[in-house]
């Protein structure tokens, strides 16, 4: 019975991009001039793993050309070469060009030929090959530099070991590539073969002896074939008498980097994204183990059946003891189920070296790029769509933020800008920051160019962070040329839509002269939520806990009203502005005077708000629904959840309800912008 081996395609495609991000982790960390052993047997391995791979599926052009970058790696391995700024961009590039290869084969679509052809002959040339060797070099290669061309021929025995057919290895693929090198002949020894009662379908039990004539056919030529099963068979290789003719070499499938150039390649992500995630054999035990404890205590239950009328007292203790270990068990469920979700974010984080190499190079700049805080655990979805926005804010840093080398020598700074990358948990979220000790924001170039475009007024006096505020407005950019990298005025609002999107929020701190940091603080995941349950007259809504201050009783001689229609409560030095909620939803309350509800302290938007509410019912964690999918959009209300009893209640959106707040006929709110500026 044959294998569909296109049912293992996704996996090797997976695995593929992987090692293509630690070859480029690698190459990037390599010292020029010197040879770091761990560093490059790491991105050796890797293209080892990709190649043989891509040979055993089939696609020759990938292992075909991995296989050139391969041979490179190896010669520096060995010592023979060694590692040059020139090579390091070459075989950047090349993995550029692999992860596009690998990314057209899964999604059946045309790779770039001419840019596969170019690379291909850059590596051709860094071996000292010539261009027509490596039109014509298959897997197994045509001729070593070494050899002369003469006839040539070779007895070889091959005995895999019994474990080689697990490995995804085919004898057969093997004997497919010495045949591109010259005439093979091929005798099998039976000898291992056990009974039929007594094989394993998937064990080896046949060995070759195999042989091998054809010009210029070295012992390295054959070895090359046989390297990426090296550790799963015993192979002796002999060259007996020189043929006395030469022979012909059979005709060469054309490598099918030579099909047609397509037009364009379509690149779907800088990474792309995986529909599967590895998750850790640890998290799976613990989520057996709660299954086990859940049926534990279903069995604990079910014990109790019977008639409820004639329930005595004991029986009813170890009901209310039952359903306390299954809240708990569930609960505990529900955090095994939901790490499983959670990865790393180096996931992330590993596509920026690169891209900081190459802006560096872009813009002539130096750039000492650190990250920290790698392996904090994200939802996948989160680190899904936070890819994007981060890549725009570090693409800022460097060309805006940090400054070239001689400006920095004048202003008393190193040469070389740094820009750090750091992600770390605070208070159940996740917080990442990126950083610069650049040139920090102009405030009096921002003030000039909102001027400009009518989003303040002459003489208008704002804080810092309402300055920094302005960068996120639609179209704003203060940036002297446009380039390809940014100043077109589009992205930082995108940015923070896209991060309020994942309910999450962007913080902007910068000194003149100094730096800029930005901070970005999102929930770990998209599903649950811990809010807090308040009531308007009949309704109840939930408040995120993340965007609560505080709770508090209103004090009336801390009240004080703006031109009569806008009410700002102090709350010690501060004053916070009073929002009436049941009048922004047209809801009625049971409080109409402020002295009779509560205040709820939040923040948003880097300002603080008070929500007026009736009662606070406690705090839970909630399972969020979209309300868009299920019903609209309603503003200032972010989804839904339902409770214990049944009910539906609404989750608000705290930007959105300040936003919502400073729009003419909200009443009493309607002046909210005046009293929080």
């Amino acid at each position: 019975m044959s294998i569909d081996i296109t049912q293992f395609h996704q996996t090797f495609f997976e695995e593929s991009f992987e090692g293509l991000d630690i070859m480029e982790s690698g190459l990037l960390d390599l010292d020029i001039g010197a040879v770091d052993n761990d560093t490059i047997n790491a991105i050796f391995r890797a293209a080892h793993s990709i190649k043989g791979g891509s040979a055993t599926f089939g696609f020759t052009n990938i292992a075909t050309f991995t296989h050139a970058m391969e041979t490179l790696l190896d010669e520096i391995r060995d010592g023979h070469r060694s590692v040059s700024t020139e090579i390091v961009e070459v075989l950047l590039q090349s993995v550029d060009c692999l992860r596009d290869m690998i990314t057209a084969q899964r999604d059946e679509e045309e790779p770039d030929g001419e840019r596969i052809t170019q690379l291909q002959q850059a590596l051709d040339g860094l071996l000292g090959k010539e261009n027509e060797d490596s039109e014509d070099d298959s897997l197994g290669g045509s001729q070593n530099k070494h050899d002369d061309g003469a006839p040539r021929e070779w007895d070889i025995s091959f005995t895999p070991h019994p474990h080689l057919l697990k490995t995804g290895n085919d004898p057969a693929l093997l004997f497919r590539e010495l045949e591109s090198l010259g005439t093979l002949t091929t005798e099998v020894d039976l000898t291992g073969l056990p009974p039929l009662s007594e094989m394993d379908p998937e064990e080896c039990y046949l060995s070759w002896k195999l042989k091998l004539s054809g010009s210029g056919v070295s012992e390295e030529n054959i070895k090359e074939v046989f390297e990426w099963v090296e550790d799963d068979c015993d192979l002796v290789i002999k060259e007996i008498a020189p043929a006395t003719a030469t022979e012909e070499k059979p005709p060469r499938e054309i490598p099918s980097n030579k099909k047609p150039i397509a037009k364009s390649v379509s690149k779907k992500s800088l990474t792309p994204e995986s529909s599967s995630i590895r998750v850790s054999i640890d998290k799976v035990d613990t989520l057996i183990n709660m299954v086990g404890e859940l049926v534990i205590t279903q069995s604990m239950m079910g014990n109790l059946d019977g008639d409820f009328e004639d329930f005595d007292h004991a029986r009813l203790e170890q009901l209310r003891e039952g359903l306390s270990l299954l809240e708990r068990n569930i609960r505990e469920l529900q955090e095994s189920v939901m790490r499983i979700r959670m990865l790393p974010i180096s996931f992330i984080f590993s596509r920026f070296p690169r891209m900081v190499h190459d802006l560096s190079q872009q813009l002539g700049k130096q750039i000492n790029f650190e990250m920290s805080g790698e392996q904090t655990e994200l939802d996948k979805t989160v680190m899904e769509k936070i890819g994007d926005p981060l890549v725009h804010l570090v693409r800022n840093s460097i060309d805006h933020g940090i400054e070239t080398p001689e400006i920095r020598k004048q202003a008393g700074k190193p040469e070389a800008g740094s820009v750090n990358l750091n992600a770390y948990h605070k208070g159940g979220n996740i917080v990442i920051e990126i950083s610069d000790d650049g040139a920090g924001l102009n405030k009096d170039r921002i003030l000039s160019k909102a001027l400009e475009k009518g989003l303040i007024e002459e003489g208008c006096q704002l804080s810092d962070e309402k300055i920094f505020e302005l960068l996120f407005q639609p179209g704003f950019s203060t940036a002297e040329t446009v380039s390809d990298i940014s100043g077109r005025g589009v992205g930082m609002d995108v940015v923070r839509r896209n991060i309020r999107g994942l309910g999450g929020n962007i913080d902007i701190a910068s000194k003149e002269g100094q730096g800029t940091t930005f901070t970005i603080r999102l929930p770990l995941t998209l599903a649950i939520l811990d809010g807090q349950l308040v009531r308007i007259g009949n309704e109840t809504y939930i408040i995120p806990l993340i965007s609560i201050v505080e709770s508090l009783l209103i004090a009336p001689e801390n009240v004080n009203s703006i031109a009569s229609t806008s009410e700002v409560y102090k709350l010690r030095e501060e004053y916070i502005p009073i929002i009436r909620t049941h009048g922004l939803f047209g809801t009625t309350s049971d409080a109409e005077d402020l002295e009779d509800g509560l205040l709820v302290v939040i923040e948003g938007d880097g300002q603080k708000v008070g929500l007026f509410v009736d009662e606070l019912l406690g705090q839970q964690q909630v399972v969020i629904k979209s309300l868009e999918t299920n019903y609209q959009r309603v503003a200032g209300i972010s989804g839904a959840t339902i409770l214990g009893d049944g009910t539906v209640a609404l989750i608000l959106d705290v930007e959105g309800i300040i936003g919502m707040s400073r729009k003419p006929g909200n009443g009493r709110n309607q002046h909210l912008e005046k009293a929080v500026a």
